[in-house]
C-alpha cells in the first residue's frame, strides 16, 4: 500500500491530515513519507517534521501513524 491510496481511503475519516496546508505546516510532501506494513494487517507511516530556519531545514521530530484498512482510520498508538 502507498501513501497515495492511504490518503485516498483516509479522505472522509481524516480530512485534513494530508491537505497542502498541514503537509507544509509541518514541511512534509507525500513523497517523504514511508510506508510498512505491520504483523497486524495495519500500516505504519512516517514521515520527518521539518521547518526552515535560517536558509536550512531543521529536523522537528517526527510524524508517525498507523493506517487500520479494517475502517480507514489513522491510529496512534501500537497494538500490543
Amino acid at each position: 500500500m502507498t501513501i497515495y491510496e492511504i490518503k485516498r481511503l483516509t479522505a472522509t475519516t481524516s480530512p485534513h491530515f494530508f491537505t497542502r496546508s498541514t503537509l507544509k505546516f509541518f514541511g512534509q510532501t507525500m513523497k517523504s513519507f514511508s510506508v510498512r506494513k505491520c504483523a497486524d494487517g495495519r500500516y505504519k507511516m512516517s514521515a520527518p517534521m521539518r521547518r526552515w530556519d535560517n536558509g536550512r531545514w531543521i529536523d522537528t521530530g517526527n510524524t508517525m501513524r498507523y493506517f487500520n484498512p479494517a475502517n480507514n482510520e489513522l491510529e496512534r498508538e501500537e497494538t500490543k
